[in-house]
């Protein structure tokens, strides 16, 4: 299988998850632009693709800012030619009570996470629909299926991806355009490693007690790999993926999907 003379733009592309999703993305033939806040480990990420013999370009981009979105979409237009891939994975995390969320906190992690995607998909979707044939993929998190503890804004921000694939994919069922979410438990990224250091600096646990605990909450062992999420959103960008649409993969384990 092969995306050869596939355009794809990956948000939250510098690091993580984004990253080892751009790289599998290139390695199946795609050309990619690489979207993310930080232009420094941005442009590294997209130097370490090209170094590679890849097809990268790099392109600074606040999610949560409309003008911004815009701009990347013209950007990754004059590069690639035209857009047939998005993956959208740029999203922060919060941890608190939900007595000690502050507003700001609530709003900044909904537009982030929820509102960013949904930016994207407006200027990416008329281009695919057009030309018959997209692949939309959101990072969720089964945070965006459940619930626990001290995320209740990142909770719902998830919930909401969620939402927002399974109401695109509906509107778009048919055209050859499918809009899907990956829902992952853990990864091992940085991320996760903030979080697990909040969770110790509140409760005064090690650091070690604190990721089980995290890991607990979801049934898991360990951390998930990133190329794990990146061999899922894969999937769902080949040919083969055509069959799926609106749904959410959930990656609780390594080496699990279902």
């Amino acid at each position: 299988m092969t995306l050869a003379g596939r355009g794809a733009v990956v948000t939250g592309g510098s690091r993580g998850i984004g990253l080892a999703v751009a790289r599998a993305l290139a390695e199946a033939g795609a050309a990619v632009v690489v979207a993310a806040r930080g232009p420094d480990g941005l442009e590294a990420a997209a130097r370490a693709l090209c170094a590679a013999g890849r097809r990268a370009w790099a392109v600074p981009c606040d999610v949560a800012d409309p003008e911004g979105v815009r701009t990347l979409a013209r950007e990754a237009e004059t590069r690639l030619g035209h857009v047939d891939i998005l993956v959208n994975n740029a999203g922060i995390s919060h941890s608190a009570s939900v007595q000690k969320t502050t507003l700001e906190d609530w709003q900044r992690t909904l537009t982030v996470n929820a509102t960013g995607p949904f930016l994207c998909i407006q200027a990416f979707l008329p281009g695919m629909l057009a030309r018959g044939w997209g692949r939309v993929v959101n990072i969720a998190s089964v945070a965006g299926l459940g619930g626990g503890k001290y995320i209740t804004a990142y909770s719902a921000s998830k919930h909401a991806v969620v939402g927002l694939t399974r109401s695109v994919a509906a509107e778009v069922a048919g055209t050859g355009v499918t809009v899907n979410a990956v829902c992952p438990g853990y990864v091992d990224t940085d991320m996760t490693r903030q979080s697990v250091s909040r969770i110790a600096a509140k409760t005064g646990m090690s650091l070690a007690d604190a990721l089980r605990a995290a890991l607990d909450t979801t049934g898991q062992r360990r951390l998930i790999p990133p190329e794990e999420v990146a061999s899922a959103v894969l999937a769902l960008c080949h040919g083969a993926g055509s069959e799926t649409n609106g749904e959410a993969v959930v990656i609780a384990e390594a080496g699990s999907h279902r």
